[in-house]
């Protein structure tokens, strides 16, 4: 199953999108009703199915098999969207839900998400730009939302259909577009089309409680 290239890349098989467009079932910009949205899931999850299919090609297992097999290989064996694929596949044995997404006191869905990060820590950033990392943050984060804050969520799903271009917020910009989630400007960024104007908001007073 595995490649004879060490930590092969992942999520570079699909054609990037040149632009941010509207989703036509839940009119978000495309990428940001993830995983809900039927569409955006499609748009996002393509990334990781593309690398999935070949290895699921050549295996020629039950894809519950190739997922647990896949999860026993040595870190760096495998490009990290193929570990994706296979946590999203597998349940996890103690809560039942998607392997990694169970809520907090879940041990066995702790330690598989932490587990699943060895790769970003070996690989990048030799073998993994800080897009596509940023990009299976996000992806795992809106996977599993009741394991983060509601502002990080928030974030996330903010991001998302400009990760998909390609783009990656700068230290600046990602702390602007933090501060103004916080400030509960939720609604004011969802109408922005870039990440410059996403991280550009004037700035305004806190909202103070009454």
């Amino acid at each position: 199953m595995a490649d004879d290239q060490p930590f092969p890349p992942g999520a570079r098989r699909a054609v990037r999108p040149t632009a941010v467009i509207d989703c036509p079932a839940c009119g978000e910009l495309a990428g940001r009703g993830y995983p809900t949205c039927l569409v955006c899931a499609e748009l996002v999850d393509q990334f990781w199915t593309l690398d999935w299919r070949p290895l699921v090609e050549v295996a020629g297992l039950p894809e519950l098999e190739l997922a647990e097999l896949v999860l026993l290989e040595d870190v760096g064996k495998l490009p990290w969207t193929c570990t994706d694929v296979a946590m999203t596949l597998l349940r996890c044995p103690a809560c039942g839900a998607e392997l990694g997404t169970g809520d907090l006191p879940c041990l066995r869905c702790r330690v598989a998400d932490e587990n699943r990060w060895a790769w970003d820590h070996m690989g990048y950033p030799t073998r993994m730009t800080g897009n596509e990392h940023a990009m299976r943050v996000a992806r795992m984060v809106l996977r599993a939302p009741h394991r983060h804050r509601e502002t990080i969520v928030q974030g996330w799903r903010l991001t998302m259909p400009f990760l998909l271009l390609g783009e990656l917020p700068t230290t600046s910009q990602a702390q602007r577009i933090r501060a103004h989630v916080l400030a509960e400007r939720y609604d004011e960024l969802a109408r922005c089309r870039s990440l410059r104007e996403l991280a550009g908001l004037p700035s305004v007073p806190w909202r103070k409680e009454v």
